[in-house]
């Protein structure tokens, strides 16, 4: 399998010359590393061309490394059914730059990419309906982003009396609490109920 991920990633690269960054084959599966601006030729390549004939795009996401400049990694993955085999691109980009959009190559792309803008904040040019899927309306952040805080912005619950539901700020009513769970390896430091018995008995071996 590796060496016909190998011979695909040649193929795709002496066609696109300039259009790809690079190509990995790790754990059975190819990856290929566009440059943004080139996602729409590479993606209609690699559906049209008889050798790929990738028909169907399974997905598309996001990746946050918050500490590198361009934060996004935004991820396709494309299956090629008349050829069984499956290929990942991966573009970069930041929070500011546009990444084209696939939906004239891919319709089925419209939701995923508006899920990567929902969750993640991605831009997307050329998408005929960018707007939030999943969080409601006037959501405030991208939940998936590493720096999102775990409880949100707001919280939304039905109130009663308004006979509607309201928005406000988060409230905790504790504070986050730290549980140190010990190693199941390492074995406790305190004797459990029962363990006393054992321990009294000659020759047993002492608890903890």
């Amino acid at each position: 399998m590796d060496e016909t991920l190998k011979d695909l990633a040649a193929h795709v690269t002496g066609a696109l010359a300039g259009a790809l960054r690079g190509s990995t084959v790790a754990f059975g599966e190819l990856t290929l590393h566009v440059e943004r601006a080139q996602i729409v030729k590479v993606a209609t390549f690699l559906r049209d061309d008889p050798t790929c004939l990738f028909s169907c795009i399974v997905d598309v996401c996001g990746v946050d490394h918050p500490a590198r400049e361009t934060r996004f990694d935004v991820v396709y993955h494309l299956l090629s059914v008349k050829q069984n085999v499956r290929v990942r691109l991966k573009v970069e980009t930041d929070e500011a730059t546009p990444v084209p959009s696939l939906c004239g190559v891919y319709p089925g792309a419209n939701w995923f990419e508006r899920e990567a803008y929902d969750m993640y904040g991605i831009l997307f040019t050329g998408h005929p309906d960018l707007r939030r899927l999943l969080t409601d309306y006037g959501f405030d952040g991208y939940p998936l982003r590493k720096d999102f805080p775990l409880t949100g912005f707001v919280e939304v619950r039905y109130d009663d009396q308004a006979k509607r539901v309201i928005y406000e700020p988060v409230r905790l009513a504790q504070e986050f609490r730290n549980f140190d769970f010990l190693s199941p390896w390492e074995g406790v430091e305190y004797v459990l109920p029962g363990d006393e018995k054992a321990a009294s008995q000659p020759g047993a071996p002492k608890a903890g």
